[in-house]
């Protein structure tokens, strides 16, 4: 494991964690598709991918794997109106090799290195954004956003707005700072106790995520809403869960969330990379004890002396302090 301070990561460095896992950096970008002529044409997904990959290789001699664009058409297309999207996607670049040419393999400061990534991405989403791709006498615009759950800066902005201004219960003080992190569409493989249960278990998650900062409280459950983007096909009961974590102090919380952005989770040994959601917690939810009666509501129906114990050990696990949570998952 990687045990280098994370404000010393730069945005292209990969952190590795504990259970074989890491944090790899890579470039994600929303894309939807509107029709830029007056064609009724049906819209050909493997040839608009086609179409697109060699127009990013031409124009910024970067090289995207087939497995690295998705193209999805909207199944209701013969109900939209034509200023309405035909299709929607995710462009993927996790290979950034190349902006070694930007961010100088040996350059120490981590702010100007953050500065020039997130300016080279900023004219990567410029140039992208509503270019006109035509497919056999067909034309087609291609509008390109960064995800919400990739913009740290954007983030940044919101909470301290939220801050000065006193908005959704924050009082105006600057020590009302935020400290929880809400990660959604993690596999719960992943983070479940090897060869005992495929579901999530609180101390195999705690050692995890404690090495990205002194937890306070943690939270984890099934997760069947992977992210805002997702489709409903890529969402499959139980597959993934979602982590609540509270972190001891505001700079923890502030180097995990930037940590968290902009990267994928990978696991050894896998080519699969986890395509997570990330946000801040706006609502307080280990503020509001009514969350607890909500998830007990939702447990499966189970004997009382069951649902009891779980609900027992998740209060007892989710105090544990970072050295504690390490100490007994060794064992």
């Amino acid at each position: 494991m990687n045990n280098r301070p994370l404000n010393s990561l730069r945005p292209t460095e990969t952190l590795e964690l504990e259970s074989g896992l890491s944090l790899v950096p890579r470039i994600k970008l929303l894309l939807t598709v509107h029709r830029a002529d007056k064609s009724v044409n049906p819209f050909d997904e493997w040839k608009f991918k086609r179409s697109l990959i060699d127009y990013i290789k031409s124009s910024f001699f970067i090289t995207v794997p087939e497995e690295d664009l998705v193209i999805r058409k909207f199944k209701d297309l013969n109900k939209r109106k034509r200023e309405e999207p035909v299709a929607r996607g995710r462009l993927f670049v996790h290979d950034l090799g190349f902006l070694s040419k930007v961010i100088s393999e040996t350059e120490d400061d981590v702010e100007r290195a953050d500065k020039k990534f997130l300016e080279w991405r900023r004219g990567f989403v410029v140039k992208l954004d509503g270019i006109e791709l035509n497919l056999e006498g067909t034309k087609f615009k291609l509008n390109v956003a960064v995800p919400v759950s990739d913009d740290f800066e954007g983030m940044k902005k919101e909470w301290e707005e939220i801050i000065a201004f006193g908005a959704r219960g924050y009082q105006r003080s600057g020590r009302m700072q935020p400290d929880t992190i809400v990660l959604k569409g993690m596999p719960s493989r992943w983070f479940a106790e090897t060869r005992v249960s495929s579901k999530p278990s609180m101390l195999v998650t705690h050692t995890i995520v404690s090495a990205i900062g002194k937890i306070r409280n943690l939270h984890v459950a099934e997760d069947n809403s992977v992210g805002d983007d997702a489709d409903e096909e890529d969402i499959v009961s139980g597959l993934h869960c979602k982590i609540v974590v509270r972190f001891e102090k505001h700079k923890d919380f502030y180097d995990a969330l930037k940590i968290l952005c902009g990267r994928s989770l990978q696991k050894q040994g896998s080519r699969l990379k986890a395509d997570y959601d990330v946000t801040w917690d706006k609502d307080g939810f280990f503020l509001d004890a009514r969350h607890q009666i909500e998830e007990r509501k939702r447990m499966p129906a189970r004997g009382m002396g069951e649902r009891d114990d779980g609900y027992r050990q998740h209060s007892r696990v989710s105090q544990f302090s970072s050295e504690e949570g390490q100490k007994r998952f060794k064992e």
